[in-house]
């Protein structure tokens, strides 16, 4: 597999790594899966091996992982040629850690895969926003000079949703024309921002959100454990890349010191409220910031669905059912929340754009749920 010089690998961070966790190429058990591995497997083993596939499903569920067990797989697993001494049907997709192929897939030193994902900047600083042409050209070459070697040959595209527009024709083409023994890997995480051609032209497989057994395995095997997997399975929506996120950064605690100061609604506890707001500002704090953006919507979100459904989901912090019930008993109460999310979204997105102070931003957000909960109280 081509690859930047060794100086230019170690100088940029991958793209389609978690930061705390193994890359997918070095990840040997997929969790929660096996409907997904099944499907493919068993188009494989009816000769009916589509050029395209398309593996969608929220982030962080191993999308990422099943496309480089396929890979291995495609890369490791002996033509059937129909003769007498082929070899029998695989059972499995997977291919022991000390083979040829899986050792040079994980150094990204496999002739056979090539790895289209972001690459760096016009000025080489950093990685591109975005997919692009040049990297399209790329994987047409990588088919040229492989194509004198034979045997199978595997593209991942880790993530299909980061092309740009002229990357993405780039790939329809090759899509509506694949080279002999090509199979391409499309990682999509919003399928519906893909051509409606590039779609069409590549076969789904759909990966499901993970219970908390599996997420709590998962944990585990990416170097992680957790006492409160279910909470984790909540709070991350069944993502393993979340959910390693949110470890990384308290998110536990974050999310129970929240549900902590909604139970003061609505008599807002202030101190309580300056303390969260001040634990996403300072240098540094980004990503603590954003998580508690997100735990925000979460919660509002959740307030609505219990509101309009009546289903209460799993606590992913202590007392955070009674709050729900308490703050949203009716389909009223959640109509109501589901336009405070749209609204604070929205002043979120206005307030990161215009660089306005962290703390200020998020204490304005906890005063108008604040109010809201005022206005939705029982006189």
């Amino acid at each position: 597999m081509a690859r930047a010089p060794a100086a230019e690998v170690e100088a940029l961070p991958e793209p389609d790594r978690v930061e705390g966790a193994p890359h997918p190429r070095e990840t040997g058990h997929l969790y929660g899966q096996a409907a997904a591995e099944a499907a493919f497997l068993d188009s494989y083993r009816r000769g009916r091996l589509h050029h395209g596939w398309l593996l969608t499903g929220p982030r962080g569920v191993g999308k990422a992982t099943l496309a480089w067990k396929i890979a291995r797989f495609l890369l490791a697993t002996p033509a059937d040629d129909g003769g007498m001494f082929a070899p029998p049907p695989p059972e499995t997709l997977d291919i022991p850690a000390d083979h040829p192929v899986a050792r040079r897939t994980r150094s990204l030193g496999e002739p056979g895969l090539f790895l289209l994902r972001r690459g760096e900047n016009d000025s080489g600083s950093g990685l591109s926003a975005e997919i692009r042409i040049d990297e399209v050209r790329k994987v047409k070459h990588f088919f040229q000079m492989s194509a004198a070697d034979g045997g199978r040959r595997v593209v991942i595209i880790d993530a299909a949703d980061e092309m740009n527009v002229q990357a993405s024709n780039g790939v329809l083409k090759i899509l509506e024309e694949p080279p002999q023994d090509a199979t391409l890997l499309l990682i999509s995480h919003q399928p519906s921002r893909l051509l409606p051609t590039i779609r069409s032209r590549c076969r789904e497989l759909r990966l499901a959100a993970l219970g908390p057994e599996d997420m709590a395995a998962a944990l585990t095997a990416a170097g992680g454990e957790t006492d409160a997997p279910e909470a984790l399975a909540e709070l991350s929506g069944g993502s393993v890349g979340e959910a390693i996120r949110i470890a990384n950064l308290d998110g536990l605690k974050l999310y129970a010191d929240l549900i902590a100061l909604m139970a003061t609604l609505p008599r807002l506890d202030r101190p309580r409220a300056l303390a969260l707001a001040e634990a996403g500002a300072g240098r540094g704090a980004e990503a603590r910031f954003d998580l508690i953006l997100r735990l925000m919507d979460l919660f509002l979100a959740r307030l609505a669905r219990f509101g309009a459904t009546g289903e209460m989901p799993s606590e992913a912090a202590p007392g955070e059912a009674r709050v729900i019930e308490r703050l949203s008993p009716n389909p009223q109460a959640a109509l109501t929340w589901a336009d405070l999310a749209q609204t604070l979204g929205q002043r979120a997105r206005r307030g990161r754009a215009v660089n306005l102070d962290p703390a200020a931003l998020l204490m304005d957000m906890v005063l108008r749920i604040d109010e809201t909960a005022g206005k939705l109280a029982p006189r």
